[in-house]
């Protein structure tokens, strides 16, 4: 079982990113999802995490301005990003809970973005 996180880069303060991160592998089942992150010099932070059902839960700074998503189908997890702000900059890593033979934690690599003028 493998998450592979993409959507990084680099982005203009204001504009809109997506990323996305696919599991793939031997699945038995994927409960919940989500998208953590690493500013510079500061510890790994929850954003948001989404049910298998669709619950959302999101981090303050993440409020109407993110969106996490998922398509159960593609055992992919999304995360729409708007108005995107310098201080947004890090290093975002996907999580799902997965059952393979049991249910386990599972992190995607970490996918970069810089949000700079």
């Amino acid at each position: 079982v493998q998450l592979q996180a993409s959507g990084g880069g680099l982005v203009q303060p204001g504009g809109s990113l997506r990323l996305s991160c696919a599991a793939s592998g031997s699945i038995g089942s994927i409960n919940g999802m989500g998208w953590y992150r690493q500013a510079p010099g500061k510890q790994r932070e929850l954003v948001a995490i989404i049910s298998s059902g669709g619950t959302t839960n999101y981090a303050d700074s993440a409020k109407g301005r993110f969106t996490i998503s998922r398509d159960n189908a593609k055992n992919t997890v999304y995360l729409q990003m708007n108005s995107l702000k310098p201080e947004d900059t890090a290093v975002f890593s996907c999580y799902a809970r997965i059952y393979h033979t049991r249910w386990d934690g599972y992190w995607g690599q970490g996918t970069e973005f810089t949000v700079s003028s």
